[in-house]
């Protein structure tokens, strides 16, 4: 096969594994037209976005050009052991949460004056349940903590009434995480739990209160109010704060 054809069937195989093209194209800073020119034959990347392509998907420039034969090849011997993995990953039942805009604010370890607010994108498909989840760290806050800003995408599942968040940061750290949480047993809708964190010194066990968005708030404007905050910020949802103070 011609190389733009090899270029295509690989393309289309790697994006299988990822949330839509659109996604793949943002994170990859790559134009949707142009990136649809490599899914369709038509065009094959310069020398540099090959590079950045390769990154991304995290294999070396002759699996992408390779013959597909070979490459699915590859792919056989792993296959049923990811569709087990996939089959216990997303079995019932199906937690218990909206799909919908969520904050997750995270305690800081060693500062128990600040949180880390960061936005969780929930999304129902019939009984199984997604999620992107983002934390960015504000320049210079100068308040300490791991730097690296957080991208992670996985699954919701639920076992014995609590909600795991299990995913893998899609930038360079590429680290798993986990979240567990439960409906906290008062009045007000929210959840509370652990989760296990990258910091600067290694992984951290903190709290976690999550918490959904009713105000209908935009994507981009969710996204810049991911960051640290102090427990005295007037934007702080108020039982965010008592939470946060008893745990």
């Amino acid at each position: 096969m011609p190389i733009r054809e090899n270029l295509a069937v690989n393309l289309r195989r790697l994006i299988q594994r990822h949330a839509s093209v659109s996604a793949v194209c943002r994170e990859l800073g790559i134009n949707r037209t142009q990136f649809e020119r490599y899914l369709q034959g038509r065009a094959v990347p310069n020398k540099a976005t090959a590079r950045l392509i390769c990154d991304y998907f995290k294999i070396d420039e002759n699996e992408l050009y390779r013959e597909p034969a070979a490459a699915a090849a590859s792919d056989d011997g792993h296959a049923s052991l990811r569709q087990t993995l996939y089959e216990n990953m997303v079995r019932p039942p199906s937690p218990a949460i909206a799909g919908g805009t969520y904050f997750t604010y995270f305690s800081v370890p060693d500062h128990p004056d600040l949180l880390m607010r960061s936005v969780t994108f929930v999304r129902r498909e019939a009984d199984l349940v997604t999620f992107r989840r983002v934390t960015r760290w504000a320049p210079g806050d100068g308040q300490g903590g791991a730097r690296v800003p957080g991208n992670h995408y996985g699954v919701a599942i639920s076992r014995l009434n609590w909600i795991y968040f299990s995913g893998i940061n899609r930038r360079q750290t590429s680290e798993p995480s986990i979240m567990t949480v439960q409906w906290a047993p008062i009045s007000e809708p929210v959840l509370v739990g652990r989760a296990i964190v990258l910091t600067g010194s290694g992984p951290a066990f903190v709290s976690v209160i999550m918490r959904q968005d009713v105000t209908r708030i935009s994507m981009r404007r969710a996204m810049q109010m991911a960051h640290i905050v102090r427990l005295d910020d007037p934007s702080v949802d108020r039982l965010v704060v008592s939470l946060a103070r008893e745990a």
